[in-house]
């Protein structure tokens, strides 16, 4: 059954540990419904079970936010279970072409359709909803895309090249959303972490960074 329309709605798209469970908690216990979006379905399945236990109603949609074709369908099922949107949460991103001279230069797509392309399809796809609502969409993004000279280091030291210019590309695109969208009265927000957070697969143990602090 539908929620009630009188219940907001944040959309996760790529949900996962860390960062996007703090929020669908945060955004729960502010009585949004939330919906979970990825690939993979036992990460879902315990998002599911992880919120249910805290009396947030979280239902997951299976999803490849690198199918462009598949994000429409996305936001009816979504729609069709939970109301309008009236947040977007991205959170998704995608690794490849880690050393740029040694890699097949198609691959740098991956990153790069997951940040940008897929992010953009999934706003235009929601937008009816976000105007009505004066929505917002907010991104999570990484500081390997920050434009300094020790960063940049890292990123081929660390074989994160395509990640890097991934982050980079949708910051960028952030900030154009953001200008367009202002007149809708839709926020748009970026959080750029700087690091990796405790206890996701970033974190090789020392991490202090806390994704409910985030």
């Amino acid at each position: 059954l539908a929620l009630s329309v009188m219940a907001k709605t944040i959309l996760i798209a790529g949900f996962g540990t860390g960062i996007s469970l703090a929020l669908a908690e945060k955004f729960g216990a502010e009585g949004f419904a939330v919906a979970l979006a990825a690939r993979t379905a036992d990460r879902l399945d315990a998002g599911v079970k992880a919120l249910e236990a805290k009396g947030i109603r979280a239902p997951a949609f299976t999803v490849d936010l690198s199918d462009v074709k598949a994000i429409p369908g996305l936001l009816k099922s979504v729609r069709d279970k939970l109301g309008p949107v009236d947040v977007l949460e991205w959170n998704a991103y995608a690794s490849g072409a880690g050393d740029l001279l040694a890699v097949d230069a198609a691959e740098l797509r991956t990153p790069l359709d997951i940040a940008v392309t897929s992010l953009l399809a999934t706003v235009q796809a929601a937008l009816p909803d976000l105007r009505a609502n004066k929505g917002a969409v907010l991104v999570t993004n990484g500081g390997l895309g920050l434009l300094d000279p020790q960063v940049d280091a890292g990123a081929v030291q660390w074989k994160a090249s395509g990640l890097a210019i991934a982050n980079a590309a949708k910051h960028k695109l952030v900030r154009l959303l953001s200008k367009q969208l202002e007149s809708d009265g839709i926020y748009v927000g970026e959080v750029t972490v700087m690091g990796a957070v405790k206890g996701t697969a970033w974190d090789n143990g020392s991490s202090k960074l806390e994704a409910s602090s985030i």
